[in-house]
């Protein structure tokens, strides 16, 4: 699986964070495992645990994210460390939001050592749009004092949009014989 260096947006730049890798660690028919390292994160703002929920507006503080385009329309995944975590459909390029249905939520990791901060998310496959699709693993960072800084594979505009079909780098065939 391909691991990808994430980009700070450059009107967004970080105060201590040196980089971000982002990768699929795992995909067969029951699970999707994902983890992001984070590089420099001692003044990483971390979320307080608030339980395994769906909750709304994660991206307002660190966040983890994963965007995958199906065959029709896009779906985001929101993974804060808190473990809370949001899921959404949309019909075009920010268009038709809804909630997606998710009957088993995704079990969100985070772990952190010295000037390092991993999330691992593991989400059932069987929540993810089927095969084929391209994706982007995209982090939300707040640091002290507030500052926010916004990570993809790619920046095409002067605004961090994560919603950006450029942003989606990964890509994951269906397998042989489907």
């Amino acid at each position: 699986m391909q691991t990808f260096g994430l980009l700070a947006h450059p009107a967004h730049p970080p105060m201590g964070v040196r980089g971000i890798t982002a990768r699929m660690l795992s995909y067969d028919a029951l699970w999707c495992v994902l983890r992001w390292k984070v590089e420099g994160a001692a003044g990483v703002i971390v979320p307080a645990f608030a339980g395994n929920a769906r909750a709304d507006g994660l991206w307002q503080a660190t966040c983890f994210e994963l965007f995958v385009a199906g065959q029709r329309g896009y779906a985001e995944f929101n993974f804060a460390p808190s473990e809370r975590w949001a899921a959404y459909d949309f019909t075009g390029y920010r268009e038709g939001m809804a909630d997606r249905a998710m009957a088993r939520a995704p079990v969100i990791t985070p772990r952190r050592g010295g000037d390092v901060l991993f999330c691992d998310v593991a989400i059932a496959s069987a929540q993810l749009p089927p095969l084929p699709w391209r994706y982007a693993l995209t982090a939300v960072i707040e640091e002290a004092g507030g500052v926010k800084s916004f990570w993809a594979p790619v920046h095409s505009g002067e605004r961090p949009d994560f919603h950006d079909p450029a942003c989606l780098a990964g890509v994951l065939a269906a397998p042989i014989g489907a």
